[in-house]
């Protein structure tokens, strides 16, 4: 992506969100929500194949993840991450679709159900549903609040997420981490996320935003798109039967051998499907 360019956003608290945007900036846009604890890197080749389609994508690290400002209050409610979605939003003046996987999905849905207007033309939902499978969440959930202290080298990390993800192949190189880690004073690596994401209430992370969500969805009347991973141990099909009892015109693309990093476990197939999605809804011509 030759046209990729680093923006940033100011919410309405001051705080600084760094992102990537690429492609026709009169085209259509679709803003790309990463999940708690990940960092933007984790579109990458989301993001290039939407370039290629023409769209224009915007990228960005939400608050306490990546580049962007922590919040000083360590507040990452889903009305807080809602608010950064529509300070960015309002940089934008063409018909848009969100996607966001986990905590994006959430802040996108909860973001277009409590706005009192039109935010955004198309949804797409990654592997999460407003009620996620408790043992899913509770997975997630452990591995967040783990490791506290960090890590003494990249082996330590990548032995983590392994043992997280047993089912993806645990990279030769490990140095792809280094984009969700720093070294900090006390010479060990940490995720460079603010552990107080998990002490949230309402929790941008499973379990605990379900409440919010349902009371907003009667609002979310646009084209929704759930992608849902073969293998994922979020997604079940008593909460996909939920999702389109409460939000009637999902459609549920399922992309099989896919846990819940869908985007990173089968990133071809996950792409085809989001755009098979975008070309119907939000066409670039």
């Amino acid at each position: 992506m030759t046209d990729l360019s680093q923006r940033q956003f100011t919410t309405p608290e001051g705080l600084i969100l760094v992102g990537d945007v690429a492609g026709p900036p009169n085209g259509p846009a679709v803003v790309l929500l990463h999940g708690g604890g990940q960092t933007r890197h984790s579109w990458t080749g989301a993001m290039r194949r939407l370039v290629e389609r023409g769209y224009f994508v915007v990228n960005y690290d939400a608050r306490g993840h990546g580049d962007s400002d922590w919040s000083p209050v360590g507040d990452y409610s889903l009305p807080a991450l809602a608010s950064d979605l529509c300070a960015v939003l309002s940089t934008i003046d063409v018909p848009t679709a969100l996607v966001g996987a986990s905590m994006g999905g959430m802040t996108s849905f909860y973001a277009i159900g409590s706005a009192d207007r039109r935010i955004a033309d198309a949804l797409v939902m990654v592997d999460i549903v407003l009620r996620p499978a408790a043992a899913g969440a509770e997975k997630i959930r452990s591995f967040m609040t783990s490791h506290r202290n960090g890590f003494k080298d990249l082996a330590e990390a990548a032995d983590a997420v392994t043992a997280y993800n047993p089912d993806r192949p645990r990279p030769s190189d490990p140095a792809g981490l280094m984009k969700n880690l720093r070294l900090r004073e006390d010479g060990r690596l940490h995720w460079h996320w603010d552990p107080r994401l998990m002490d949230a209430r309402p929790s941008a992370e499973p379990p605990s935003f379900a409440n919010e969500l349902e009371t907003v969805s009667r609002h979310v009347t646009i084209p929704t798109l759930l992608v849902r991973g073969g293998h994922s141990d979020i997604v079940d099909d008593e909460g996909v039967a939920a999702m389109c009892r409460l939000v009637p015109q999902t459609e549920v693309f399922e992309v099989p051998g896919a846990g819940h990093m869908v985007a990173g476990d089968r990133n071809d197939a996950f792409n085809d499907g989001v755009l098979a999605f975008l070309d119907r809804h939000l066409p670039t011509r």
